[in-house]
């Protein structure tokens, strides 16, 4: 399987080497844990919440190149988003990875993940960190009484 050029576009690796967000907060709301077996990929999110909009996001990601641009990516959108934004941006990103639309207009950097429309099977390399994002919101979310 060569997935090579027309997956791994400067674009993704960019964003993977800026690694936005990398690390750890010292007074996270939240945090989440996720995984995807399949591949390897491990992401750790963890997001400060006031006022119902994230204000500080950090995340340690441990994977492949589209694993990581998209966590560095949230590392540099996500921050002053409230959950709705989120929701919606990871929902326009997996349809444009599932159905061919167009990149959320608010994120428009995500565009760059659309060769990986091509190749199914690496789709939730792209969305796990989102999938992380959105559970630590919700356990943020939940901790405060709103969920």
């Amino acid at each position: 399987m060569n997935e090579g050029s027309g997956l791994y576009q400067d674009a993704i690796k960019q964003f993977a080497q800026a690694a936005n967000g990398h690390g750890r907060l010292a007074a996270a709301s939240s945090e989440a844990k996720l995984d995807n077996p399949l591949c390897g990929d491990r992401v750790r999110m963890q997001v400060e919440v006031a006022s119902g909009r994230i204000v500080a996001i950090a995340h340690e990601t441990k994977g492949c190149l589209l694993c990581r641009a998209a966590a560095s990516a949230i590392g540099a959108r996500a921050p002053g988003q409230d959950a709705a934004a989120i929701e919606s941006a990871a929902a326009a990103l997996e349809n444009m990875l599932k159905e061919g639309a167009p990149a959320p207009a608010a994120w428009p950097e995500l565009s760059m993940f659309e060769p990986a429309r091509a190749y199914p099977s690496r789709h939730r390399c792209v969305l796990l960190p989102f999938r992380a994002l959105l559970a630590a919101l919700k356990s943020s979310s939940a901790a405060n009484g709103a969920g």
